[in-house]
């Protein structure tokens, strides 16, 4: 039987919080000179989402990168604001994170980001403070399911195999994790993540 855990390691997109690049696309196209299926696909198939989220590129050259290929018009500021407004908390995920917290269950945030994403979310969801540390792909370089962000994660909670509990929406992230002897729970409904936890013996 496996034991209580004593760290959760929440992903953040899909997990806590909904997100649609497709907002972010039609908003650049408003202010550039491609419409927004062009922009999406730009987003979507060129290398530079990966690239910003593992830290090889800055925010600025992000934005360099992005505005030569659709024409947008704006400053760097609007860019980001268009970009970052993609997301939405899904309150029952939000609920169980706060019940954990009341529980004194040390909280972390595990995620495939990158800053403009990051510094919105901060700015506009107050629960996003309220983790103990955040594991981000741009600040490590590297992405999940890549071994050594696990590891990172493993030095912040000061915790491995079955004392961390993690929950994620990709099965590939999670089989990394289960690699390392975590207990892993696949975000599917909040409904199930709930029972997931509660299972683990951490909520009654």
């Amino acid at each position: 039987m496996k034991r209580v855990p004593r760290v959760v390691v929440f992903d953040l997109g899909k997990v806590l919080v909904e997100f649609d690049y497709s907002i972010a696309a039609r908003g650049i196209a408003a202010r550039g000179t491609s419409d927004p299926v062009a922009v999406q696909k730009f987003l979507d198939h060129s290398p530079l989402l990966f690239r910003y989220e593992t830290g090889l590129m800055t925010k600025q050259e992000f934005f360099n990168e992005v505005r030569a290929g659709t024409g947008f018009k704006g400053d760097i500021e609007e860019f980001g604001r268009i970009f970052g407004d993609i997301f939405e908390p899904i309150p029952a995920m939000v609920e169980l994170h706060a019940a954990l917290r009341a529980r004194r269950v040390p909280t972390f945030i595990f995620s495939n980001t990158n800053e403009l994403a990051v510094a919105h979310i901060r700015n506009s969801f107050p629960f996003f403070s309220n983790f103990e540390d955040y594991i981000l792909s741009y600040q490590h370089g590297a992405m999940k399911p890549q071994a050594r962000l696990y590891k990172v994660v493993e030095e912040k909670t000061r915790r491995a195999g079955e004392d961390i509990l993690y929950l994620d929406d990709r099965p590939e992230n999670l089989a990394a994790g289960a690699a390392r002897g975590w207990q892993v729970v696949l975000q599917e409904t909040p409904e199930q993540s709930w029972a997931a936890v509660k299972g683990s013996g951490l909520l009654a």
